[in-house]
């Protein structure tokens, strides 16, 4: 069996009840970008000063390039449909930030906060402790569980 195999396998033990599952579906993304926001609002200058990078560079594009490397490591197929979903976060960060409703790393916060409320309510439900309490890498099999049903229906292998 596939390393990722048994990931999503063992991640899918503790989410098994169906409002823990739609649960996930909403709070998944949602924390997955609140951290991308928050990465966004750190500071860039120093990139732009010393890398010559492009003007749109900054840590979030820096850590998600990284953290694709991870989903690579464990599927090829996941790893695209992740990227696509970093690329749609980045581009909500730019938006967001951009209209200044208030400062990103506010928001991302107030998302995270939530988000994860509702992540705990799930597993009280479910009545099972959250997977990333046993193994830390869990944190980054949720988004890849999802994406992994997306896959499934559509009929794409993962």
């Amino acid at each position: 069996m596939r390393k990722i195999d048994e990931l999503l396998s063992e991640y899918g033990e503790s989410h098994q009840n169906s409002t823990n599952k739609a649960i996930h579906w909403i709070c998944v993304p949602a924390i997955f970008f609140s951290i991308v926001g928050l990465i966004w609002s750190i500071p860039s200058g120093f990139l732009h000063s010393n890398l010559s990078v492009s003007p749109y560079a900054n840590w979030a594009t820096i850590i998600l390039v990284l953290v694709l490397a991870y989903y690579i490591a464990l599927s090829w197929s996941l790893a695209l449909g992740m990227a696509a979903f970093s690329v749609l976060c980045l581009f909500l960060a730019n938006q967001l930030a951009a209209i200044g409703i208030a400062p990103l790393w506010q928001l991302s916060l107030g998302i995270f906060v939530i988000a994860w409320i509702g992540q705990f309510y799930g597993h009280k439900v479910e009545g099972k402790k959250p997977s990333f309490l046993k193994d830390i890498q869990f944190l980054m099999i949720g988004p890849a569980w999802l994406m992994h049903f997306i896959y499934k229906k559509i009929g794409i292998p993962y």
